[in-house]
């Protein structure tokens, strides 16, 4: 009796769940096309095909089917994937619609509801303390940070510049990179280069991975059906946020201790041209130290606040960029011509004296090896779909597809790895072309966002291209860069990466 009631409800919980969906798919979203849904379940065969290394291939295929934009639907999940610049642009540019896609709920355990996650006035606060840790006088006191590390990787490069072995730089990078974060963000070293200290390192790379693993499978995005199906990942999940969150509240701990017992002690001393003192050092100001001393409503941030914000940056600050100097330097090791470009630009700007301090003003100087960064973040965006979340139906205007609404609930995806590479946007699109960014050959400031746009677009684009300039422009003047190994293959995880690693090769030069 019990189980044919069970039956009964569940049953009609199912039917109610579809007819919901029936009526959304053929009502407001009637004129926009895509794969056939089956009763009930949806475009479940669309769905069990996609794996990491298809995904963007699948959805490429999709909209030369279908169109430029496409709508599908699971169970009571409906989904619509745009590559078309008016619509985008629309969406982009919303102060309403910033939620970000439902599958970032699983870094809600890591990442909190800092800058990456919170929406609404939380966000508007949070964006509105931290946009001033990029200004660039704290920039430029970062960009000491980018050159120490940077001489740490081309030393750690060294033993595979020998002119005839391929190898992945990716690791490499990568560990530079969360160096770099690290000492930027957190005002701490955590020596991923020089195993030092790696505890942290290996946390943060093992997490990311995981995420990266369970943002592909549709019904892992949901904790209970994480734990049940995957209950050692769950346990090692947990035990690996553990040690992040320790890591980042001790940090904190510290330099909150720091700032104390500096107001007792002195008052804060100005130097020669006027400026304030950083707590905790006599050079540069740490992300940490900016928000320790912020209020919002004349109340200091909780440790749990800065923590968030601390973590965000962590796990934002050095994936993307590393994605980007990786598919960097193998576009680079497979276009000579550009490569030599890049060389005496190097060359010109910096000059031969290796031991001579990189300014920021000799790196916004480099301005080719900047169009060769954003014809790579072309090709290979480090975040090839940017997601958000519908919470209110969002009303459209289009001139092909007509006028329409979009229903609440729905997620929203806007391609970028699909829609940079459009001929109707780009002139060869598939080709390596630098010189398209001198050109600007973009027509609408909403076409090349590999940062997004709008309200939500990336806070750290500054400092992202500032430390990726120092990497490529230090690695390209000690070392030639040898088209050696496999080609890349994109996958997408969080972020852009490559089934194949980033091969090459290296070989010192004279």
């Amino acid at each position: 009796m019990f189980f044919f009631a069970f039956l009964t409800l569940f049953s009609t919980l199912v039917l109610l769940n579809y007819v919901t969906m029936f009526r959304i798919r053929c009502g407001a979203l009637h004129n926009i096309p895509g794969p056939y849904c089956y009763p009930f379940v949806g475009a479940v065969q669309v769905f069990l095909q996609l794996r990491p290394d298809n995904v963007l291939e699948y959805v490429s295929k999709m909209h030369e089917r279908y169109g430029s934009v496409v709508t599908a639907w699971v169970a009571n999940r409906i989904s619509v994937s745009s590559i078309d610049l008016e619509l985008n642009e629309q969406i982009l540019v919303s102060q309403q619609h910033i939620v970000k896609h439902l599958n970032y709920k699983m870094l809600h355990q890591w990442l909190g509801t800092g800058l990456l996650l919170s929406d609404g006035r939380k966000w508007f606060a949070r964006r509105k303390i931290i946009t001033p840790a990029f200004h660039f006088k704290i920039l430029e006191q970062f960009v000491e940070v980018f050159e120490q590390q940077s001489t740490i990787l081309l030393r750690c490069l060294a033993k595979k510049a020998d002119g005839c072995t391929a190898f992945d730089v990716y690791p490499f990078v990568c560990l530079a990179a969360l160096d770099i974060i690290a000492e930027t963000a957190m005002g701490t070293k955590v020596g991923a280069q020089t195993n030092e200290r790696t505890e942290y390192a290996l946390a943060v790379n093992k997490t990311t991975k995981l995420f990266a693993y369970r943002f592909t499978k549709i019904h892992l995005d949901n904790e209970i059906l994480f734990s049940i199906f995957c209950p050692h990942l769950k346990w090692q999940q947990m035990r690996l946020i553990k040690t992040l969150h320790e890591f980042t509240t001790n940090v904190i701990k510290q330099r909150r201790e720091a700032l104390e017992n500096n107001r007792k002690v002195e008052t804060v001393d100005e130097d020669s041209s006027g400026d304030s003192q950083i707590v905790g050092s006599k050079k540069r100001m740490a992300l940490l130290d900016m928000l320790l001393q912020s209020t919002i409503g004349d109340q200091p941030l909780s440790d749990e606040d800065i923590r968030e914000e601390v973590d965000t940056f962590m796990f934002e600050g050095h994936d993307t960029t590393t994605s980007a100097i990786s598919f960097t330097l193998h576009l680079l090791s497979r276009h000579l011509e550009v490569q030599q470009k890049v060389l005496q630009e190097v060359a010109v700007v910096l000059g031969d004296d290796r031991e001579q301090p990189i300014s920021l003003r000799e790196l916004n100087e480099l301005k080719y090896t900047e169009c060769v960064i954003k014809e790579t973040l072309r090709l290979y965006p480090s975040v090839p779909i940017v997601g958000r979340q519908l919470t209110k139906d969002f009303k459209y205007t289009h001139s092909q597809i007509g006028d329409g609404v979009i229903p609440a609930g729905t997620e929203v995806l806007i391609v970028l790895f699909v829609m940079l590479r459009q001929a109707r946007y780009f002139e060869r699109p598939d080709d390596f072309v630098p010189e398209r960014h001198l050109n600007n050959e973009c027509a609408s400031a909403f076409l090349f966002i590999p940062f997004s746009a709008g309200p939500r677009n990336c806070i750290g684009q500054k400092f992202a291209m500032l430390e990726m300039k120092m990497i490529i422009a230090k690695i390209v003047r000690e070392y030639e860069l040898l088209p050696f190994g496999e080609p890349v293959q994109p996958e997408i995880n969080i972020v852009m990466r490559s089934a194949t690693g980033f091969q090459l090769g290296m070989r010192k030069r004279d």
